[in-house]
């Protein structure tokens, strides 16, 4: 009798290891969601190269068959190839994009699957339900923009003079400013009840101020000071030059310390957007609300 209430005691604690045994289960459970859809992994090899064919080709059109019209984007940019600066803005825009649609939007889809309330009551650290929905998207982003690298080399010619360590420098530092804003996003999601508006918005400011397709320096002054207080401005511009140029770790510093500093912020907001929603959660009974 006794071992058995020490068995029963145990199992009704939240522990370290629990959080960790639930962290795997979630991580397990996407992949396997993520593997059952073949047209899902399809899409990362085909995406990268739909969605910056427009903005490619207008710029091509836009710059003369021989590149004649390229000399003012040279000296805006400082860079000379044009197609390899589309695909940074665009696969970084894509990638924003995709966390807001799939972790910020995690914890929605448990409830519309009806197994968030019974999971919300499990003994268990509950953040580990929407940090393991990131661990997949996390590992297929790094594999698409892997395969979108080796596409437009291959496809395009592009030349990518920079360093590959930088490049992964980069996307290293921009994790916790990246998802912290999934996080946040999702919290707000599983109150709201709704994320398409929210994802639109997101992403439409990202598009407009961030420059993933022009250089900043041709939107007006407003627009400019919108943007440098955005992480994504930021995070475009160091991969653009850990890529494309040569300048080496001088030519992401300053932007690196801005995207670190831009991710302990968002981090600790989405983490406390979390605790908010937890709390509001236990006192109305919101997750179990369609």
């Amino acid at each position: 009798m006794r071992s058995e209430m020490i068995v029963s005691s145990s199992l009704g604690r939240s522990t370290p290891w629990n959080g960790l045994r639930a962290l795997g289960a979630v991580i397990r459970r996407e992949w396997t969601i993520f593997l059952r859809y073949p047209s899902w992994i399809v899409s990362l090899f085909v995406w990268p190269i739909i969605f910056p064919m427009g903005y490619i080709l207008t710029a091509r059109a836009l710059s003369g068959v021989d590149g004649s019209g390229l000399a003012q984007f040279q000296a805006t940019t400082g860079l000379t190839e044009y197609v390899g600066y589309l695909a940074v803005g665009t696969m970084i825009w894509m990638w924003q994009n995709m966390v807001l649609w799939n972790v910020g939007y995690a914890l929605r889809n448990e409830q519309l699957r009806g197994t968030l309330e019974s999971n919300w009551l499990s003994p268990t650290w509950r953040f580990a339900y929407l940090l393991g929905s990131s661990v997949p998207q996390l590992v297929s982003m790094l594999t698409m923009l892997f395969i979108s690298g080796l596409e437009y080399a291959l496809i395009f010619g592009v030349h990518f003079s920079g360093s590959l360590g930088l490049v992964l420098l980069v996307i290293l530092a921009s994790i916790p400013a990246v998802y912290g804003l999934g996080f946040a996003f999702a919290s707000v999601v599983i109150t709201a009840k709704e994320s398409n508006a929210f994802v639109f918005l997101v992403r439409g400011i990202v598009m407009l101020f961030c420059g993933i397709t022009y250089p900043l320096a041709i939107l007006p002054e407003w627009m400019q000071a919108v943007s440098k207080w955005l992480p994504q401005t930021y995070i475009i511009h160091a991969m653009r030059s850990a890529a494309l140029s040569t300048e080496g770790f001088g030519g992401i510093a300053h932007d690196l310390e801005l995207i670190l500093l831009f991710g302990a912020f968002w981090l600790a907001a989405g983490f406390a957007l979390f605790n908010r929603m937890e709390r509001r959660a236990r006192q109305t009974g919101a997750i179990g609300q369609y």
